[in-house]
């Protein structure tokens, strides 16, 4: 369906591929968000999406640029594939008022920075039970915009349960809400998300290996995402990395950024630990 030149995605519930069904809650809630998209009239441009399997698990790693990366990126797989996305989130999220219960009832995997074992258990197994799980491996946002450092996360996950790793790049939704920005309404935001091809780990690889071939190959995808927006690269514009010649920060000053939010978010854990 179009609704001014925009394509509206409705969702298709899977018949006999025997995926898992979506809760309600994650009915309501993914149909909050993804109707905020058509109402501004959002113009996807999405590439690859074959490599989104119709059923059986999969992990799907993408980068981090915005607070609606969760969306944009399983917004195919949920539409078009009629597959709900377990997301791994870290557990703040699901401390906050309202938004937190919704993440619970939806099924979506907290993530304690010092229990990390339990969120892989639980995603190995959601894996295993043919879901899809979605993983953002930098684990935060950098102001630069440029791929931080890779957690082995997805890897391990990944090989464990016997599945393949689906890279992501998005670009574009960071425009309407990331780090250091207020949200703002984006009238017709072009948002482009492409679809890597699989990676096929096994219990005998390397998750280092693995994980570096992730990150390059979502390099790859996210270079080409943004040389072949429909917007261009603005000279200056804050929201195209210094690399392209916009103004966002610098790498190193991105660096420093996420480096003071973890030395934040770390205190704030050790005080909750000793109350």
């Amino acid at each position: 369906m179009t609704r001014g030149g925009t394509a509206v995605l409705r969702y298709r519930p899977p018949t006999e591929l025997g995926v898992p069904r979506a809760r309600l809650t994650y009915r309501l809630a993914a149909s909050v968000a993804f109707r905020s998209m058509d109402v501004q009239r959002w113009q996807f441009d999405v590439r690859g999406t074959d490599h989104i399997p119709d059923s059986g698990g999969a992990v799907i790693a993408a980068n981090h640029i915005g607070f609606w990366d969760f969306f944009t990126v399983g917004r195919e797989a949920y539409y078009r594939h009629g597959r709900p996305v377990r997301i791994l989130a870290k557990d703040t999220l699901f401390d906050v008022p309202v938004f937190g219960r919704v993440m619970h009832a939806a099924r979506h995997i907290p993530v304690y920075r010092a229990e990390g074992a339990g969120a892989l258990r639980a995603a190995v197994e959601a894996l295993r039970n043919g879901e899809l799980v979605l993983v953002l491996p930098e684990q935060t946002i950098s102001p630069a915009f440029e791929l931080l450092p890779f957690k082995t996360g997805a890897a391990r996950m990944a090989a464990a349960a016997e599945v393949p790793i689906i890279p992501v790049a998005s670009w574009g939704s960071h425009r309407f809400h990331t780090v250091l920005h207020q949200p703002r309404w984006q009238w017709r935001l072009p948002v482009s998300v492409s679809y890597g091809e699989p990676i096929d780990p096994t219990t005998d690889s390397d998750p280092f290996d693995v994980t570096q071939r992730l990150r390059e190959d979502i390099r790859v995808l996210a270079d080409e995402l943004v040389t072949t927006y429909a917007d261009g690269a603005p000279a200056g514009a804050w929201w195209v990395p210094e690399r392209f010649g916009g103004g966002a920060p610098s790498p190193r000053e991105g660096d420093e950024y996420v480096e003071r939010i973890r030395r934040t978010r770390f205190g704030r854990q050790r005080n909750r630990r000793v109350s």
